[in-house]
C-alpha cells in the first residue's frame, strides 16, 4: 500500500549496510522522501533489493557519522524531519580497531543526538539501533529470556559501546526532554547480510543457493529478524511519539541451530547434507521479551522463520544468477553431516 507522506524527510545513516539498506527500501516503497548517509559509496546492498529506477529517488550524502558538522549540516541543509540512525561498526571491526570503532559507535551517536537537539523544531523523530549484545548469555537470564529491563552484561566492545548508547539517550531525555527509540536487533537475516558476527546463517543459506558447503561458526538457540521485517520496525520506531528515552527488543523468531540448517536444507534439498555448524553459543540471551515494542509500535507481524529463509534463498538464486552476488567460499561438507558439532 501506498502512504503518501508528502511533509516526511528521513535521514538513514548507515544506509549502506544491511537493516539500513532495507530501511531505504522500505521507505521508498511507501513514497517517502529519503536522505541516504554513509562514508562508503558501496551501494551494492542496495542494488541487491532495489531497482536503478527507484534508488534514482534517494538523495545520497557521502559523511562521516564521526564528523559533528557533516550530520549537522546534512539534517539542516536536507530539512529532515526523521532520523534512523544505524551507522555502526561491527564486532569484528570494533575489535580490530577499538579506537575508530568508539568514534564510530559512541561519538557518532552523541553527533546524531546532538544535531537532532539542535535542530529540533523539526526533527520529529529519532531511533537507533541497539542490540542484543547489551546482554550476556542465556544463563545469566531465567529460561534464557532477557526482558527490556533485564540486566545489562556485554561481553564484547560492541555490547558495550551500544549500552553506552542507551544511556546516551536517556541523557538527552534526560536533560532535554528529547525522546528516541532504541530497538535490540538480534541476528538479522536475508538478503544483505554479508559481514558481522551473526552473519554466518545467511552467508550459509547463499552457499546453498549456489549448491556450495559452508560451516556456520556459531550453535545454540537465538532469535531471528528477517532483514525487512527489522526494517519496518525501525520505521514505525522513528514515526513513533515518544517524550522519554525508549529502548526496547525487537520482536523475532526463536530458532534453535538445527531447525536453522533442516529451514536451509527445505529450500535447497541439493546442498543439506554441506551446511553444519560449530556448537559454540553466542553470549547472548537464547529468547528475548517484546512485549515492550508492541506497547510503543502495537500489534508486531513477522515472517515466519522457515519463509523467511525460502524468500532469501530465493533472492539469491535470482541474484546468483544475474551476477549481483557471488556465492561465499565453500567451506567443505562439515563433518557430521547437517547438525553437525
Amino acid at each position: 500500500m501506498l502512504i503518501s507522506m508528502n511533509d516526511e524527510r528521513f535521514l538513514v545513516t548507515g544506509a549502506g549496510g544491511c537493516i539500513g539498506a532495507w530501511v531505504v527500501r522500505t521507505l521508498l516503497d511507501e513514497g517517502s522522501q529519503v536522505v541516504a548517509f554513509d562514508l562508503s559509496t558501496d551501494d551494492r546492498r542496495l542494488r541487491q533489493i532495489a531497482s536503478a529506477e527507484t534508488l534514482a529517488r534517494v538523495r545520497f550524502v557521502r559523511g562521516d557519522i564521526s564528523d559533528a558538522a557533516a550530520v549537522g549540516r546534512t539534517i539542516a541543509d536536507e530539512r529532515i524531519t526523521h532520523i534512523v540512525h544505524l551507522a555502526a561498526l561491527q564486532v569484528p571491526f570494533c575489535r580490530m580497531d577499538p579506537v575508530r570503532g568508539a568514534l564510530v559507535n559512541v561519538v557518532g551517536t552523541v553527533n546524531v543526538f546532538e544535531a537532532a537537539l539542535a535542530h529540533r523544531e523539526q526533527v520529529r523523530g529519532l531511533a537507533y539501533a541497539s542490540s542484543v549484545a547489551v546482554f550476556g548469555p542465556a544463563e545469566l537470564y531465567p529460561g534464557g529470556a532477557a526482558r527490556d529491563g533485564s540486566p545489562l552484561s556485554p561481553r564484547t566492545l560492541y555490547g558495550v559501546w551500544k549500552q553506552a548508547n542507551e544511556w546516551t539517550a536517556a541523557t538527552y531525555a534526560r536533560d532535554h526532554g528529547m525522546g528516541s527509540v532504541g530497538l535490540r536487533p538480534c541476528i538479522v537475516y536475508g538478503v544483505g547480510r554479508d559481514q558481522g558476527l551473526t552473519s554466518g546463517p545467511t552467508l550459509a543459506m547463499l552457499a546453498a543457493a549456489a549448491g556450495h558447503g559452508y560451516r556456520i561458526g556459531f550453535g545454540g538457540t537465538s532469535v531471528y529478524q528477517l532483514a525487512s521485517d527489522a526494517a519496518e520496525l525501525f520505521v514505525a520506531a522513528a514515526r513513533a511519539a515518544v517524550a522519554d528515552a525508549e529502548v526496547v527488543n525487537m520482536s523475532g523468531c526463536a530458532v534453535a541451530m538445527p531447525q536453522v540448517i533442516a529451514a536451509i536444507a527445505a529450500a535447497a534439498p541439493a546442498a543439506a547434507s554441506a551446511i553444519g555448524f560449530d556448537n559454540v553459543p553466542l553470549p547472548f540471551p537464547s529468547a528475548l521479551d517484546a512485549s515492550g515494542i508492541e506497547r510503543l509500535l502495537g500489534p508486531v507481524t513477522l515472517t515466519p522463520f522457515a519463509e523467511g529463509v525460502h524468500r532469501t534463498i530465493e533472492t539469491f538464486r535470482m541474484l546468483l544468477a544475474r551476477g549481483l552476488l557471488r556465492a561465499p567460499e565453500d567451506t567443505g561438507t562439515p563433518s557430521g553431516g547437517p547438525g553437525g558439532e
